[in-house]
């Protein structure tokens, strides 16, 4: 099970020097993959209606492809993943284009977690459908792939069409994608195209029943389910040494590939607090 740090989006504030000492670190202490978040707005919570998010206009977050492009350069070995982009709020060859590039300048380290999301005011800035984006996102896994494979395509579906065009550079390989989330409609989309899982929710029966329906629906699509990966997720904010051992040994049980600590919420005070909670994070785990 590889080892990884969810980037502190809330806490790490503007200075780009941070951004880069951090990657660097954790790349340094030997984490195999660094996790960042997805939020393109933050809504207003005095706005007509209300809002009652978990994120609002107060939080900071780095755009994912643009922080990773960035970081493409700065780092060699980590790999970069979202987890999650939120894909139907985006233009489907857009995210294409971005993913590739990252993927070229960073020789192959992106790994595209993405997600359907929650945030309704996202969609309606970004001018896209909030109430169809489970259905949308099968179609832009298709056509992204297709995109990535192809000089050039022909595509037309539901809700997109490519008329003889295609991006370029592409990537070298194909990227892997992650879906991320646990809603049941999640189980035939990763069956069918998913290269990996990426659960919101701990070790306990309710993530064995998923993996267990998703392995069975790779099993009718007629793909291996011993090559899905698993992204699970530990949390600094509560735990000590005895609990973090504890749900690592909980998702290596349950055959997570991937784990990473999420540092953010938990009182830190800068960023040197954030890598000694992941180190001493590191040490449980692996004791």
């Amino acid at each position: 099970m590889q080892l990884g740090v969810v980037f502190p989006q809330l806490e790490i504030g503007h200075d780009p020097a941070a951004v880069r000492d951090f990657a660097q670190a954790v790349e340094a202490m030997g984490f195999s993959h660094l996790v960042i978040y997805d939020h393109v707005l933050g809504a207003d919570r005095d706005r007509p209606g209300g809002f009652r998010g978990p994120y609002d206009k107060d939080c900071t977050f780095h755009e994912p492809f643009v922080t990773f492009g960035y970081l493409a350069g700065l780092t060699k070995t980590i790999e970069l993943v979202t987890a999650v982009i939120i894909l139907p709020q985006r233009q489907t060859a857009l995210v294409a284009k971005q993913a590739a590039q990252v993927d070229i300048l960073s020789g192959g380290r992106l790994r595209l977690g993405i997600g359907t999301g929650w945030n309704e005011v996202e969609y309606e800035a970004l001018g896209e459908d909030f109430h169809n984006r489970g259905k949308r996102q099968e179609e832009q896994v298709e056509l992204m792939r297709a995109l990535w494979r192809e000089d050039a395509i022909t595509f037309e579906g539901r809700w997109h069409k490519v008329t003889q065009a295609g991006i370029k550079p592409r990537p070298t390989r194909d990227i892997p994608i992650w879906f991320g989330g646990s809603a049941p409609a999640l189980v035939e989309r990763i069956g069918k195209q998913g290269d990996g899982w990426i659960p919101i929710m701990g070790p306990n029966d309710d993530a064995r029943a998923m993996l267990d329906a998703i392995k069975g629906s790779m099993t009718k699509h007629g793909r291996d389910p011993e090559t899905l990966g698993i992204q699970a997720q530990a949390q600094a904010s509560g735990g000590n040494p005895e609990r973090w051992a504890k749900n690592a040994s909980a998702w290596k049980g349950l055959g997570a590939t991937h784990l990473a600590l999420g540092t953010m919420n938990a009182g830190f005070a800068n960023i040197e607090d954030h890598l000694q909670a992941a180190e001493m994070w590191k040490a449980a785990v692996l004791a």
